[in-house]
């Protein structure tokens, strides 16, 4: 008897022992003989259909996990009386929140959009990307950029002001869909429920969140970027081995030569200066 005849044989008799329970519990027809290969047919008619049940169920389990993965919010939150708390996204953007604000958005951004939500106030240098604008969303507002610099104060839903630095802004009222562009020295404001323009007259808004800043857990290579954005003078340059270091730091109106200092003490690196690029290192 070859392998295939010896499993035959098994399954065959496996068959017989179910059909014998279920003649003895009396779920059988009474014309037993004919029912029997009926009674068979249907089991594994039915295992099919169950089998095909489970694996759409769990097909769809698996894409729908992917699809909440996907889209799973992250929350920075800032306390009172903080430092301006500063995060790269993952697009290169730059977020300087201020204290008692908070900005959720996704661990990926999707294709087409980059969206988070502001409460609170915050400065923002957006990574240019005409194809996938970045979408921010307060209570009063809804904010469209492709690539520029300003800064929302957005207390609460009575109070909003937008003043862009660089580049042009598009601001939304979710009121009643007023909108208006916002180009570089001019400021949105809504007053009485009425979003206008007017020309910018605060300038040291932009540089007030640079004061006293925290990094919590950045790369080494976005703290050392923010530093040059913001630095007219000494730039630094941190070696490539060293780019993805995770780093909990923060400055208090310190010059990027001291800011280097503390990173190479923090790190146990070093830095040397030649002109005006002060390089980091390993030791």
């Amino acid at each position: 008897m070859n392998l295939k005849e010896t499993n035959n044989k098994i399954t065959d008799q496996a068959w017989d022992r179910l059909y014998m329970r279920l003649d003895r519990d009396g779920l059988v027809p009474e014309n037993k003989m004919a029912k029997k290969a009926s009674i068979r047919t249907s089991l594994v008619r039915w295992g099919a259909a169950a089998a095909i049940l489970c694996i759409c169920a769990i097909s769809v389990f698996v894409i729908w996990g992917q699809k909440t993965s996907h889209k799973e919010m992250l929350t920075i939150n800032n306390e009172k009386d903080a430092p301006t708390l500063i995060s790269t996204l993952e697009d290169g953007s730059v977020v300087y929140l201020s204290d008692q604000a908070s900005l959720q958005y996704p661990n990926r951004f999707s294709d087409d959009k980059r969206e988070v939500v502001l409460e609170g106030n915050a400065f923002f240098d957006i990574s240019r990307n005409p194809s996938k604008p970045f979408v921010i969303e307060t209570q009063q507002t809804i904010i469209e950029v492709l690539g520029t610099s300003f800064n929302v104060k957005s207390e609460n839903k009575n109070s909003f002001s937008l003043s862009v630095r660089r580049g042009e802004v598009r601001v939304t009222s979710k009121l009643n869909g007023q909108t208006v562009n916002v180009r570089a020295g001019e400021t949105a404001l809504l007053e009485s429920d009425n979003l206008h323009k007017v020309k910018t007259t605060d300038v040291s808004q932009f540089e007030s969140y640079l004061k006293r800043v925290h990094f919590k857990d950045q790369r080494l290579s976005d703290i050392v970027r923010v530093i040059n954005m913001n630095s007219d003078a000494e730039q630094l340059t941190v070696s490539p081995e060293l780019q993805d270091r995770l780093l909990t730091v923060t400055f208090s109106g310190d010059t990027p030569y001291t800011m280097a200092e503390l990173i190479c003490l923090a790190l146990n690196l070093q830095f040397k200066q030649q002109d005006n690029v002060i390089s980091i290192s390993q030791k």
